[in-house]
C-alpha cells in the first residue's frame, strides 16, 4: 500500500469516527424535548448539565491525557467566581462572563500545567489538590473581594441574548446550560478524534514510545491541561449564573470527588461516560437522600463498589443481554397472541 493510499485510508477513518450517529442525534433531542415534557424539573437539568460539562473537562485529562487530578475543582471555582464577580461590577451579559471565565482558567490552567507533567500520578495527585486548597483558602481571605465564607451574593445576571431573563422554575437556564454543554461536548469530540487526540491516546498508552516516533509529549499534554481548566471554569461559570450565587464550597474537595465519582460511574476515554455518569450520579443522589437523608451515602457508595467490581464492560453486557432477551419474550408473547 502507498502512502497516498494509507493518508488516504487515515484521513477517511478520522472522518468516520468524528461523524455523529443517529443515536447520539436522538440522545441531544432526548435531552432537549426535556424542556418541553417535564418542565418543572429544569433546575435539575441545569445543575446535571453543568456537573457533565465537569465532568467531560476532566475526561480530557485523565481519559485521554492519562493525567490523574484531585484538585479540579480550583477550575470550577475560579472560573465560578470569575463570571459572578465579572457580572456584579463590570458587566451581567452571561455569554461574555462565560468567556471571561474560561479566559481566566484557561491561564490558570496554563500556568499551573508545568506542575503536573513532571513527577508520578501521586506527585500530580498532590500538586492538583494543592493548587486547589490554595485557591479556595485564598478566596476565603480576601472576603472584601469575594464575600468569604458567606458568599459572593447580589449577582444578577442580564437576559440571555438580551431577550431570555432567567426565570425562578430554570428553563432558560437549562437551555444555557445544555447548549453551552453541546457546543464544548462537540469540540472536544472533534479534537480527539482528529490526529491531535490519537496522539493523546498514544501518550497515554506509552509515554516514552509516544517521544520515540517524534510527538512532542508536553507541549500537548499543556495544551489540553489548559483546555481541560478552561471547560471546567465555563461548568462553574454556568453554575454561578444559573443560581446567582459563588460560595467557598465550589473549591471543597467534594466537588473534585465527586466528578471523579461521576466518571467512575460513566467511564472514562469516550466523553459521554462524563454525561452518562452525571444524569446517574445526580439521581441517585436526589433518590438517595429523599429515601434515605442519613445513609444515602452508603447506598451511593455501595452502588459505585458493584460498579468497579463488575465493570462497564460486563454491566452493559448483562444489560443488553436482559434488553434482548425482554424483547424477544414480547415477540413471543405478541405471536402466541395473534395465532390465538
Amino acid at each position: 500500500m502507498s502512502v497516498a493510499s494509507s493518508r488516504a485510508a487515515a484521513v477517511a477513518d478520522f472522518s468516520r469516527s468524528s461523524r455523529v450517529t443517529g443515536p447520539e442525534w436522538i440522545a441531544w433531542i432526548a435531552m432537549a424535548s426535556l424542556l418541553f415534557v417535564l418542565p418543572k424539573y429544569s433546575a435539575l437539568y441545569a445543575e446535571i448539565a453543568s456537573l457533565a460539562l465537569f465532568a467531560v473537562s476532566l475526561d480530557l485529562i485523565l481519559g485521554y491525557g492519562g493525567i490523574v487530578s484531585l484538585g479540579h475543582a480550583a477550575f470550577f471555582g475560579l472560573g465560578a467566581y470569575s463570571a459572578a464577580l465579572f457580572a456584579k461590577h463590570f458587566m451581567n451579559d452571561p455569554l461574555l462572563g462565560l468567556v471571561v471565565a474560561a479566559a481566566v482558567t484557561s491561564v490558570l490552567g496554563m500556568i499551573t500545567s508545568v506542575l503536573v507533567l513532571r513527577g508520578s500520578d501521586m506527585t500530580r495527585l498532590m500538586m492538583t489538590l494543592g493548587v486547589c486548597l490554595m485557591l479556595g483558602e485564598l478566596a476565603n481571605k480576601l472576603d472584601w473581594l469575594t464575600g468569604g465564607a458567606d458568599g459572593l451574593q447580589g449577582v444578577v445576571m442580564g437576559p440571555l441574548l438580551g431577550r431570555f431573563d432567567f426565570d425562578l422554575g430554570g428553563r432558560v437556564g437549562y437551555a444555557y446550560c445544555l447548549t453551552v454543554l453541546a457546543l464544548l461536548f462537540f469540540l472536544a469530540r472533534r479534537l480527539v478524534h482528529a490526529p491531535f487526540g490519537y496522539s493523546l491516546k498514544a501518550m497515554r498508552d506509552n509515554r516514552l514510545r509516544a517521544m520515540g516516533i517524534g510527538i512532542d509529549v508536553n507541549r500537548r499534554l499543556a495544551a489540553t491541561y489548559t483546555l481541560s481548566a478552561a471547560c471546567a471554569g465555563v461548568a462553574g461559570a454556568l453554575v454561578a449564573q444559573t443560581t446567582g450565587f459563588a460560595s467557598l464550597d465550589l473549591f471543597d474537595f467534594h466537588r473534585s470527588a465527586d466528578v471523579l465519582l461521576v466518571l467512575v460511574i460513566g467511564g472514562t476515554g469516550y466523553l459521554y461516560g462524563g454525561i452518562i455518569g452525571a444524569i446517574v450520579f445526580k439521581l441517585m443522589y436526589d433518590v438517595l437522600s429523599a429515601i434515605t437523608p442519613q445513609y444515602w451515602q452508603f447506598w451511593m457508595g455501595l452502588a459505585l463498589v458493584v460498579i468497579v467490581l463488575i465493570g462497564h464492560e460486563r454491566l452493559a453486557r448483562t444489560l443488553t443481554l436482559l434488553s434482548a432477551r425482554l424483547t424477544g419474550a414480547n415477540s413471543q408473547c405478541a405471536i402466541d397472541a395473534k395465532d390465538a
